[in-house]
């Protein structure tokens, strides 16, 4: 991962927005998905680490956008808009959804990371954005690092080691 330019971090249930030359990243990626966001032709990005799928599951009322797939996503195109990006320019790369936990009941509602990443999807498929590439499933965190001057997405997978997308 690239240490030498400025590294915008992105917190859990967070987001945020970054142009050249710095790069974007978050870390503990786990059942919660990495979702980035980028606009080739403005040469901005943003990514959002999305902890769970729908903001129905807050148990108030103070809700943090960055921590839901529906709430999430539409937040990052908003701030993305804000320095420069068109909506109709942006295309996404994810990361994460790992079953990181197995439980006896078999469950869906347990399976989070999976439904992070069907929500992410949905939320993507709504605002019609393409996914160009997508690392995502399996029981191992990651750790994603973007670079808005390359589009590439830097991936560590913990005992896999690094891919790039």
């Amino acid at each position: 991962m690239n240490n030498v330019r400025d590294v915008v971090k992105v917190g859990i249930a967070d987001l945020n927005v970054v142009k050249p030359p710095g790069t974007i990243r978050t870390s503990g990626l786990g059942s919660c998905v990495g979702v980035v966001l980028y606009d080739e032709t403005a040469r901005v990005a943003g990514m959002v680490h999305v902890m769970l799928p729908d903001s129905s599951l807050a148990k108030s009322n103070m809700k943090n956008a960055a921590k839901f797939a529906n709430t999430g996503v539409p937040a990052l195109i908003n701030e993305l808009t804000k320095i420069g990006a068109r909506p109709s320019r942006l295309k996404a790369k994810i990361a994460g959804g790992a079953q990181m936990f197995q439980f006896k009941s078999g469950s869906d509602l347990m399976k989070i990371g999976p439904r992070n990443v069907d929500a992410v999807k949905e939320q993507l498929k709504a605002a019609r954005i393409p996914i160009l590439a997508e690392d995502v499933g399996g029981n191992s965190g990651r750790t994603i690092e973007f670079d808005p001057s390359t589009s590439i997405l830097h991936i560590r997978t913990v005992n896999k080691g690094e891919q790039q997308l």
